[in-house]
């Protein structure tokens, strides 16, 4: 009867939210448990906003993580619309925009993370879009649709991932697409060279122009509307529409203004939480893009702005508010969808951090496994149109295992036997 009379708070309605809410009810915990949203949606998963949902694949109420009678069903209290703008750790209670004040005695932030602007003259116009919440998918899907047969010009500022995938689908829509990245490839911090001019071409030949080395430095138009783009280089590029898919910054201002321990921008940024992702503070908690977690099998500190760390991440915060015994240590995961090309990443190999790359089967056919190499050993893979691989993929990286290198480059050889170590 101890927990019926605690209170459980999450910050932020999203995915690592609503399952985190999910998991203290599913775990038996019988206290309040209080979710709090600055959206008036219930809680969604976003991976559809720049995937199906947003090619106008997927109706908008499959994104959402329950229905929303789950919530009164499962007596968790929602406060939509609302969000929350201070952090009292002296008294445990989290204050929202209309003056409400909600005490705890375990709080977990899931407040997520929110689209970088473009800080140049033009952004103010009504074409310029950043994609992050689903009221921005819904706008967004509008315009393609719009673009598509007007024969109308989209231009995207950044070849990351949600660049690419909206690139895909304004595609599918028949908008012309020009991509405006910095970097010599799409993806080049991401992938590495190597995997960059995969999707370079990919794209290309799915008639999406690239313009690599440059940076938008205006965006100009009349009468609210836009109408081209210039680059540094003093390229202009026609253009009906912009989004800026230049990356997110976490949000962390309750964290901040409350003195809980943070990541500096400089390296990321994000709340310091150990691998139970605990705070600094005992009785508070972090999870998702905001959370700087140490990886106990990786041995670093990282933030992943991915779906399945939302995914996983928030049942583990809701055991460990519990006080349960949790070491989050699940390998990084992420997926995308572009034309016929689907792909799964698992692991960790940022730029620097590996010397090579092994290509197992026939990446001309767009059917492969990458694996990203550091004296050997399996830093990360990702398989492209091949399936049910992860497994003995994440098992490499977990056991840092060094496997021969013919053998990971041969379709032949079973992956599970070079998870440890010398197989092949």
């Amino acid at each position: 009867m101890v927990d019926a009379h605690r209170t459980f708070v999450i910050v932020g309605a999203g995915l690592a939210g609503a399952k985190a809410a999910e998991t203290l009810r599913s775990e038996g915990f019988t206290g309040r448990v209080i979710l709090i949203g600055d959206e008036r949606d219930h809680p969604y998963e976003r991976p559809p906003l720049s995937k199906g949902y947003l090619a106008g694949k997927e109706e908008r109420d499959s994104v959402f993580v329950h229905e929303p009678s789950w919530y009164a069903r499962a007596n968790v209290e929602l406060h939509l619309g609302q969000p929350a703008v201070q952090l009292d750790r002296e008294h445990k209670r989290v204050v929202l925009g209309d003056g409400t004040a909600l005490h705890y005695d375990k709080l977990l932030l899931a407040t997520g993370a929110e689209p970088r602007r473009l800080d140049i003259p033009g952004t103010g116009l009504a074409g310029v879009h950043h994609l992050r919440r689903l009221a921005h998918a819904e706008r967004l899907r509008g315009v393609l649709g719009t673009l598509g047969r007007d024969n109308g010009h989209l231009l995207i500022a950044g070849a990351g991932w949600i660049g690419l995938e909206v690139a895909a689908a304004a595609r599918g829509y028949g908008a012309e697409v020009t991509v405006v990245e910095p970097l010599p490839t799409p993806l080049h911090a991401v992938l590495g060279p190597e995997l960059g001019g995969f999707f370079r071409d990919l794209h290309a030949e799915h008639g999406v122009r690239f313009h690599f080395g440059g940076r938008l430095t205006e965006i100009t138009g009349t009468d609210g509307m836009v109408l081209a783009a210039r680059t540094d280089d003093g390229e202009e590029h026609p253009a009906h529409a912009v989004l800026a898919a230049v990356g997110a910054t976490p949000r962390t201002a309750l964290a901040e203004t409350s003195g809980l321990a943070l990541v500096d921008r400089e390296h990321g940024g994000g709340i310091v939480v150990d691998a139970s992702l605990r705070t600094s503070d005992p009785d508070i908690y972090a999870v998702g893009d905001v959370a700087a977690a140490h990886h106990p099998v990786l041995g670093t500190r990282l933030r992943v702005e991915h779906w399945a760390n939302a995914l996983n991440g928030g049942p583990a915060a809701a055991r460990s508010m519990l006080g349960q015994e949790v070491s989050y240590d699940r390998i990084p995961y992420f997926f995308s969808d572009q034309y016929d090309v689907g792909l799964e990443y698992s692991g960790w190999a940022p730029p620097g951090s590996y010397d090579e790359v092994v290509i197992r089967g026939d990446a001309g056919k767009r059917e492969f496994i990458a694996f990203w190499l550091s004296e050997g050993r399996v830093l990360a893979g990702m398989n492209v149109n091949v399936w049910d691989v992860t497994d003995p993929i994440q098992a490499m990286i977990r056991t840092a295992a060094v496997p021969d290198r013919d053998a990971l480059a041969d379709p032949a050889v079973p992956l599970e036997s070079l998870v440890s170590g010398q197989g092949g």
